[in-house]
């Protein structure tokens, strides 16, 4: 399969990490990048703009990339025109990146419901203003978008936001097969994948990218194949499997003898190892580990670990203390069948909560507030 390009980028294999809120920080994105060798995209968590150009403290700790890191990209959220354009010309002319996703794929309720996130594209004009904001003051860096199919089965927005983003000049389109109603329950719908890459295709070159239930590198072989998209983004999949990137570029390579299938011991240096990177990169140990909590029920996902051993795990507070516990375990226990299916979020079909009026115009773009641009992603 040929590379991905996004802009001046070639990405190959054609991989990109999903921004994931609290997971794909730098330590994460390290740890991903040196099992694929490098290869592949790798996404910041997301960035509210309003929160960039005010140069808030938590923020430009988040814009920080390793200096490995090549290209270096920033996922922004935003709903206001003039925000956006000012966060992106700010990257551009600071040189904090080399490329700059745009998220309208948040289905969580609190952004939704102030007209953010996966709501925002069913205000057409409100989208393209975006667009243009980012676009026009991104410089020579490139813009794409993440998204999702729509509101609801009833209120589709895919094919118009991927016509509105070719027309505006955004480099690449990602599409999740799911609604915002659907979060991430169900099956995602890669019928809509291929519908998208034949939308555009018909009018522009531009890569569309598939997301959405791709748990093995089986998997992405299978998107493509299926879809015929340029490219796969990776989001759940990934959650305690960092590796899973290795298996990635092999696949894509012809080489899926090579999958990786850790041992206990295998997976228990690595979770050391991810603890590591968020200490030194919060700069306490204590906070590092604490902060590492969160992905020790993926790491360990079915292993023969046992409830108490996971608590005692997932309230460890130093790095001797994680250590010494997963020493405790059955280190010689081999990857387990089973471990490579669905992890992370599977909440299922919600109504989603929209300003009022919301759905009254799929044009008027009055409605959406500053206080839509909360420190939330998804998508």
């Amino acid at each position: 399969m040929s590379s991905l390009q996004i802009g001046p980028h070639s990405v190959q294999p054609p991989v990109v990490l999903a921004p994931m809120a609290g997971i794909t920080n730098a330590p994460f994105r390290t740890l991903c990048r040196e099992f694929s060798g490098g290869k592949g995209l790798f996404v910041s968590e997301m960035i509210t703009t309003r929160a960039l150009v005010e140069r808030n403290e938590k923020t430009m700790q988040l814009i920080h990339f390793d200096a490995s890191e090549k290209p270096r990209s920033i996922q922004l959220y935003g709903v206001d025109p003039d925000t956006v354009g000012k966060a992106v010309r700010m990257i551009a002319e600071e040189d904090l990146a080399d490329h700059i996703d745009l998220n309208f794929g948040c289905p969580v309720p609190k952004v939704t419901r102030k007209g953010g996130g996966s709501a925002l594209p069913y205000k057409r004009n409100l989208l393209r203003s975006i667009l243009r904001e980012a676009v026009g003051n991104a410089g020579s860096l490139p813009v794409t978008i993440k998204m999702r199919k729509g509101i609801d089965d009833d209120h589709m927005t895919y094919l118009d936001a991927g016509r509105i983003a070719v027309e505006e000049g955004v480099t690449a389109v990602a599409l999740h097969g799911r609604t915002a109603a659907q979060h991430y329950g169900g099956t995602a719908d890669w019928d809509a994948i291929a519908r998208l890459k034949e939308h555009v295709g018909a009018v522009s070159d531009i890569p569309v990218l598939g997301n959405g239930d791709i748990w093995s590198a089986d998997d992405a072989l299978r998107m493509v194949r299926e879809t015929g998209c340029d490219g796969v983004v990776v989001g759940r999949g990934c959650l305690g499997r960092p590796w899973l990137f290795a298996d990635l570029v092999a696949a894509f390579e012809g080489r899926t003898e090579d999958y990786a299938r850790p041992a206990m011991k295998e997976v228990a240096d690595i979770m050391v190892r991810h603890a590591t990177l968020l200490g030194e990169w919060l700069g306490d140990e204590a906070r590092g580990v604490i902060d590492f909590r969160k992905h020790v029920a993926w790491y360990t996902k079915g292993f023969s670990v046992g409830s108490e051993m996971r608590r005692k795990l997932a309230v460890s507070s130093s790095l001797e203390e994680l250590a010494e516990h997963l020493s405790a375990l059955d280190l010689d226990q081999p990857w387990p069948a089973g471990a490579d299916g669905p992890r992370g979020r599977t909440s299922g079909r919600n109504k989603v909560v929209l300003p009022d009026g919301w759905l009254d115009d799929p044009y008027d773009c009055a409605g959406v507030s500053a206080d839509a641009e909360l420190d939330t992603s998804g998508g």
